[in-house]
């Protein structure tokens, strides 16, 4: 049964509604960075760019790094922009947009995300590579796809209790990575650890302008969580729904974070662009080889 045009929207050219990508445009290893600028900072170091596109924050390009197809795409910030940007790219490699129905041998997508955040723990310093092992979901998009066989109920239920989580917000979720991306990307290099992803900057993140929060302790609970081996690393806005759609879909994902803030020391990178060039550095390399 073809799916109807309300749901899967194609713009005149035939290309994906928001992305304003056609299937030819994209390699099967894509980079999503948070910011369009930061798009240029990577693929200035591509061989030659072959294709560049952009519509409102979703900024592609794609070429060449040393022999290696790679696109390179700007998702935006948030949750919600994660489900535009990885539901339209699983359509051009899993759907026929000419039938507008699934395929029946399916494409797997290498994705990963090089972004910035703000470090939870004080022995993961500014400058310093994260890991994401895990995404912490604690923004709620999630629930609206069925979850089941992704989450993991016996760390989830440590941090509902250590947290004494609000019942009236969405039941946090934790969504392994891609475990072979890990091992491809692991060095003495870089810390691991979870990864929580909030749904907002303020309040989310436990920020305080004008408005109260409902927990004002919520970030220290996070900062001291710990199960088994699991603690939470650092705090930003997309890693949990990285993991949990493409583990829905049947995509690789890996999340890389350069840390330019610790939370718990009060202190910002004093070169924050140089730290995010050295992670692209250290991306590309291992990229070229997946």
């Amino acid at each position: 049964m073809s799916i109807k045009n309300s749901e899967l929207i194609l713009n005149p050219d035939g290309s994906v509604y928001h992305l304003n990508l056609k299937p030819e445009n994209i390699s099967d290893t894509i980079i999503f960075v948070g910011d369009q600028d930061r798009v240029e900072k990577i693929t200035k170091h591509f061989d030659r760019i072959d294709f560049s596109t952009q519509k409102r924050e979703f900024k592609t390009q794609t070429g060449y790094y040393k022999g290696k197809r790679i696109s390179v795409i700007s998702t935006g910030i948030g949750p919600d922009n994660i489900d535009i940007v990885l539901n339209e790219l699983d359509a051009l490699v899993n759907i026929d947009l000419k039938t507008r129905q699934p395929k029946t041998d399916l494409t797997s997508l290498n994705i990963v995300r090089i972004g910035t955040s703000g470090s939870l723990q004080k022995d993961v310093p500014v400058d310093s590579f994260v890991i994401s092992t895990h995404g912490l979901d604690i923004n709620g998009m999630l629930h609206f796809y069925q979850i089941d066989d992704i989450c993991n109920p016996e760390i989830e239920d440590a941090f509902i209790s250590h947290t004494n989580w609000n019942e009236n917000k969405a039941r946090p979720i934790v969504i392994n990575n891609s475990q072979s991306l890990e091992n491809h990307f692991d060095s003495d290099q870089v810390y691991k650890g979870m990864t929580g992803t909030a749904g907002g900057f303020y309040g989310p993140q436990g920020r305080v302008l004008r408005l109260p929060l409902q927990d004002a302790t919520l970030n220290s609970k996070l900062d001291n969580f710990l199960y088994k081996d699991f603690r939470i690393t650092n705090f930003e806005m997309e890693t949990s729904v990285i993991y949990g759609l493409s583990k829905l879909l049947g995509h690789e994902a890996l999340s890389l974070s350069a840390i330019i803030a610790n939370r718990p020391n009060g202190n910002f990178s004093k070169d924050p662009k140089q730290t995010v060039e050295n992670l692209i550095h250290y991306a590309l390399e291992r990229i070229v080889n997946i």
